[in-house]
C-alpha cells in the first residue's frame, strides 16, 4: 500500500451540520419493541426504548414505514400516509415519540413511500371502482394490453418480487406495479401526484420530524412510453444497470421541489435518499446542494472483505459525495438485506443479494461483524446502524415456511425473498422468548433464536468485550473526539499485506489511526500512539501489536 493523501475537495463543502457526521440508527418498528403483548412491536415500545438509545450514543433514529397498510409488504404499500396504523398505535403516539425523542437529543428520520401507494389507497381503489377514463387511473400507470384481445402485459418489465410488473384487472386494463401487485406505482408526471406528496412532506415535518427516508428514490420517472427492456433480466433488490424506470433524469425535478420545503423548516430537516445507480457518479447526483442531503451507499455494503476492495470503494465513495460537497454515508446491514455477521463470512465477496443467506460459524462470523463495524464507524461521514448489529445479531437462516412474511418469499423469480431473517425481533433480556421483547405472556411475530438469550441487552450490557459495550464505546470516541467530525480528512498509510490502515488529521496533523486485519493469519504491527479501541483481545508488547485475523484497532497519535 501506498502513503497517498486524499485530494483537496472538489466543492467547498458547507459548514458543519449535524447530518454531516451523525451516526443513524434504524428501526424496524414491528421488530423493536412491543407494549402490548400482541407480538408486533409499535410506537409506545419504540418511546419506552429511547433511552437505550441514548445511552448507545446516537444521533438520531430512522423508522421504517408505520402508516396505515394492509401490510402486504411489511408497511411499505401505504393506503394512508397521514395516518398511523392501529397495529403501531395512533397519530398521537407518533408525535410522543417524536417529542421524547427530542428531549433525548435524538432526531427522528421517518420513511417516505412515494414510488407506489396500497392497492387499497384511496386513489386507486376509486381508479379501479370508476373504470377506464377514470382521472384516477391518471394517477397511477393503467394501460391496454398487447395481443389480439389485450391478453399480454404493456410492456416486458419485470417485477421486482417476481413474475410480470402488470395485473389485469377484470374490465381488461392493466396496471404498473415494480414491486407486488398490491403496490401499484404511481405516476409522478400528474401534478396530483406531486401536490400530495408536498402536503404529506408539510404533514409530518409540522409534527416535527428531523427528515425523511425516501424509499426508491431513483424509482418516481419512468421513461417517457413506458419502453420495453428489451432482454430478460433478473432484478434483485433494485438492480444498478441501465433501465427505463429506473435513475431517470426527472426524478431530480422532484427532489429540488422537496429541498425548498424542507429549507422552510428550522433545524435542518433532512432527506435520504434510497438510490440505487449505476454508478457512484450517479447517487452523488441526488445529493448536490439544491437536492437531497444523502444517499445511502450500496456499492460499500456491497463490497469484499480484503484489503484491496475496501481501500479502492472507500477512495471512490469519497471522491464522488467530494464532487458535490455531500457528506460520504457508510452502512452494513438494513431490513432489505443479510446481516453482514453472516454476509461477510457467507460469500467471501461481499454480495449484498442474490442468493439465500446460510449459517456460518458465529464466532467467526461476528468477529468479522464487529471488524468491520469498528471500520466503519472511523470513516469520515455519516453511519447507518441496523437495529440489534449492537448486539451482534446474526441473520436466522432456519425460519420455517409458514412463518415467513416476505411477499417474495413464494414467488419463482425476483428479489430472494429472505428478508425475513434480518427482521426477526430483538431480544432485550431474559433466558426465553420472546426476550423482554413485549410483556410476559406475548409472542413475537417471527420466532427468536433459544441461542439470543446470551445476546440480548441484559446479557451484554456492562459486561467488558461485549458487542454491546464495544459499539458504545466507538460511538463515544466518535462523538468525543474532534479528527472524527471533518467527513473529508482520510489518508492511507503503509501497512503490512492484508492489513487496512489510515489515519484522520486535524490541520494537517495525523491525530487518529484506524487498523484492520483482514488476512487470514496474525499480525504484528508497530503500536502508533495510544490505544483507544479494539474489536478483538490483542498480544504484544510494548512496541509492537499482534491483531489477530479480523481485527481493527483505534489509535490516538500522540506528538
Amino acid at each position: 500500500m501506498t502513503d497517498q493523501l486524499i485530494a483537496p475537495p472538489a466543492v467547498e463543502a458547507p459548514p458543519a451540520s449535524w447530518w454531516r457526521n451523525a451516526v443513524i440508527y434504524q428501526i424496524y418498528p414491528r421488530s423493536f419493541a412491543d407494549s402490548n403483548g400482541d407480538g408486533i412491536g409499535d410506537l409506545p415500545g419504540i418511546l419506552s426504548r429511547l433511552p437505550y438509545l441514548r445511552d448507545l450514543g446516537v444521533d438520531a433514529v430512522w423508522l421504517s414505514p408505520f402508516y396505515s397498510s394492509p401490510q402486504a409488504d411489511a408497511g411499505y404499500d401505504v393506503s394512508d400516509y397521514r395516518t398511523v396504523d392501529p397495529i403501531f398505535g395512533t397519530v398521537a403516539d407518533a408525535e410522543k415519540l417524536i417529542a421524547g425523542a427530542h428531549e433525548l437529543d435524538l432526531r427522528v428520520i421517518v420513511d417516505l413511500v412515494p414510488n407506489h401507494s396500497s392497492d387499497q389507497h384511496e386513489w386507486f381503489k376509486r381508479a379501479i371502482a370508476e373504470g377506464p377514463g377514470s382521472p384516477f387511473r391518471d394517477r397511477y400507470h393503467f394501460r391496454p394490453g398487447k395481443g389480439e384481445n389485450g391478453e399480454l402485459p404493456p410492456n416486458d418489465w419485470p417485477s421486482i418480487f417476481g413474475g410480470p410488473a402488470w395485473t389485469r384487472v377484470e374490465d381488461g386494463e392493466w396496471y404498473l406495479h415494480l414491486f407486488a401487485p398490491e403496490q401499484p406505482d404511481f405516476n409522478w408526471e400528474h401534478p396530483a401526484v406531486r401536490d400530495e406528496f408536498k402536503t404529506i412532506l408539510r404533514f409530518w415535518l409540522d409534527l416535527g420530524v428531523d427528515g425523511f427516508r425516501v424509499d426508491v428514490a431513483h424509482g418516481l420517472v419512468k421513461e417517457d412510453g413506458l419502453p420495453d427492456v428489451g432482454h430478460a433480466a433478473e432484478w434483485h433488490l433494485l438492480g444498478v444497470g441501465e433501465s427505463p424506470c429506473f435513475d431517470r433524469d426527472g426524478v431530480h425535478e422532484i427532489y429540488r421541489e422537496w429541498r425548498k420545503i424542507l429549507d422552510e423548516y428550522p433545524g435542518e430537516r433532512i432527506a435520504v435518499a434510497e438510490a440505487w445507480a449505476p454508478t457512484l457518479a450517479r447517487v452523488a447526483d441526488y445529493v448536490r446542494d439544491d437536492e437531497l442531503h444523502q444517499a445511502f451507499n450500496f456499492s460499500y455494503l456491497g463490497t469484499a472483505w480484503n484489503v484491496p476492495a475496501q481501500q479502492q470503494m472507500i477512495d471512490d465513495s469519497l471522491a464522488a459525495m467530494r464532487v458535490v460537497g455531500a457528506p460520504t454515508t457508510w452502512t452494513l446491514s438494513n431490513h432489505d438485506v443479510v446481516r453482514h455477521s453472516n454476509r461477510l463470512l457467507q460469500t467471501g465477496d461481499g454480495e449484498v443479494a442474490g442468493r439465500r443467506p446460510t449459517a456460518v460459524d458465529p464466532v467467526a462470523g461476528l468477529r468479522r461483524a464487529r471488524a468491520a463495524s469498528a471500520l466503519m464507524l472511523a470513516l469520515p461521514g455519516s453511519a447507518y446502524l441496523y437495529q440489534g448489529e449492537e448486539l451482534g445479531l446474526p441473520e436466522v437462516v432456519d425460519l420455517p415456511p409458514e412463518v415467513r412474511q416476505d411477499p417474495a418469499f413464494h414467488r419463482a423469480t425476483g428479489q430472494d425473498g429472505y428478508r425475513d431473517g434480518c427482521r426477526v425481533p430483538i431480544p432485550w433480556s431474559g433466558t426465553e422468548a420472546p426476550y423482554g421483547f413485549g410483556p410476559d405472556g406475548g409472542g413475537s411475530w417471527l420466532p427468536q433464536p433459544d441461542s439470543w438469550a446470551q445476546l440480548s441487552v441484559a446479557a451484554q450490557e456492562g459486561v467488558p468485550g461485549s458487542t454491546l459495550e464495544l459499539y458504545r464505546a466507538a460511538l463515544a470516541v466518535r462523538r468525543g473526539m474532534p479528527a472524527l467530525a471533518p467527513t473529508d480528512n482520510l489518508r492511507w498509510v503503509p501497512a503490512p499485506d492484508g492489513v487496512l490502515a489510515f489515519e484522520r488529521a486535524v490541520e494537517g496533523r495525523p491525530v487518529f489511526r484506524c487498523t484492520v486485519n483482514m488476512s487470514g493469519q496474525p499480525v504484528a504491527v508497530g503500536r502508533p500512539g495510544e490505544l483507544l479501541l479494539s474489536s478483538g483481545a490483542l498480544d504484544g508488547t510494548a512496541d509492537n501489536v499482534v491483531l489477530p485475523p479480523d481485527t481493527t484497532v483505534w489509535w490516538s497519535i500522540q506528538d
